[in-house]
């Protein structure tokens, strides 16, 4: 077993994985070598690594120093096709996505298949992200591995979250969806698998995670549905229906934001991990508000409903509610964010313009969670009532 583990969390594997999709690290010639005739060779990207492997030609150290881990040697793709399907994948896992792309079903389908997503992709996201950081399982090194993105490099790698993302959304809409739309199950569960699968190849492909990061960051989220999911309907009638719902909601997450586990360096997990959580306060709330109004935007025919007819004006009426509805909510991010930092920095006396402050926890946590659970209240009460005054619901 413990070889399989050294095996699957190999960077040469997923180096492997990359070449065969037509992604290659390129290398620079060793300083002052020289070719037969005196002249140094040409035609190479910078880098200085000598493969061992019998398909390329660069070695690399299994424990680089951080000055080597942070290095950007040079790569050349030979297979365009992959090379863009992979990263729209890679996109797709992004917190960013789900953020804007979710409240476009609570606008154009169903807001109870919106909250339930929320729900399970807070879930599975914090205790991915957690796990990261108690775990402390580092990504692999490049090289060999070509590294498409810097963003997250400092991040740690085990489970892969962004597997996770994607295989908790998809099946948590596969299960929820058929109490609520009609249509084919078995077209469903190949999207489902297409998507997850799509998204945890891009993090093998774009560098950011081992074989081992993406097989147990699926198989953690797979036990969390089968384990969360007997339990639906029982959470959805206390988050809709108790009185002690929104201070539950917004005094436990706000908790979690708190509580999360310190790193001796920095990283974007705490606050990545935050805004999450408060998106879900913010729906959460509003859900539960929109019921005591009476209101709650959900289908009123007899359920399962049938797709709506794919018209002209059913597409322009959607994209209309789509583009209004993330205005809103990007409007909503930067009016909240630039008064809560304000707000933070003149109470803790930090300079205006000390970029830095905002990674502190005292600064970075509470700014964090009181932007998103605005963009969160936003979403679940006010945008499908703004619809409704402009005649797009």
């Amino acid at each position: 077993m413990q070889q399989l583990l050294e095996l699957l969390q190999d960077p040469e594997l997923v180096a492997r994985f990359q070449r065969r999709c037509g992604l290659h690290l390129l290398q620079e010639p060793n300083r002052g070598s020289r070719t037969a005739n005196g002249e140094k060779p040409r035609g190479k990207l910078q880098g200085s690594w000598n493969n061992q492997d019998k398909n390329s030609n660069y070695t690399y150290n299994q424990n680089p120093s951080p000055a080597q881990a942070c290095r950007k040697p040079g790569f050349e793709v030979r297979n365009r096709l992959l090379y863009f399907l992979f990263l729209i994948s890679a996109g797709l896992g992004h917190e960013v996505f789900y953020i804007t792309c979710l409240p476009c079903i609570h606008w154009n389908l169903d807001p109870f298949l919106c909250r339930r997503l929320v729900n399970m992709w807070t879930v599975v996201m914090y205790i991915g992200q957690v796990m990261k950081d108690l775990l402390k399982l580092p990504r692999p090194a490049s090289p060999p591995v070509v590294k498409l993105e810097t963003r997250v490099d400092a991040e740690y790698g085990l489970p892969s979250t962004h597997a996770m993302a994607a295989t908790a959304i998809s099946f948590t809409l596969l299960l929820s969806a058929p109490s609520r739309v009609q249509f084919c199950f078995q077209a469903g569960l190949l999207i489902a698998v297409t998507m997850s699968a799509l998204v945890s190849l891009s993090r093998l492909y774009t560098g950011m995670h081992s074989v081992l990061d993406v097989i147990c960051g699926v198989l953690i989220t797979g036990f969390l549905i089968l384990l969360t999911y007997p339990y639906w309907e029982m959470f959805d009638r206390f988050q809709l229906t108790n009185p002690l719902s929104p201070i539950v909601a917004l005094s436990l997450l706000l908790f979690l934001s708190y509580t999360y586990p310190e790193l001796d360096h920095y990283s974007t997990t705490r606050g990545d991990t935050t805004t999450i959580l408060g998106v879900c306060a913010g729906c959460s709330v509003g859900y539960w508000t929109n019921v005591q109004l009476g209101h709650t935007f959900e289908p009123q025919e007899a359920l399962p409903v049938p797709l709506p007819p794919l018209t002209a004006l059913s597409l322009a009426r959607g994209v209309g509610r789509s583009l209004v509805g993330v205005f809103a909510l990007v409007g909503t991010r930067q009016i909240v964010k630039k008064l809560s930092l304000d707000l933070l920095y003149y109470w803790y006396g930090f300079p205006r313009m000390d970029e830095n402050a905002r990674r502190r926890k005292e600064i970075e946590v509470p700014s964090k969670f009181a932007t998103y659970t605005a963009v969160g209240l936003v979403n679940s009460i006010l945008v499908n009532r703004f619809f409704v005054l402009i005649g797009l619901l």
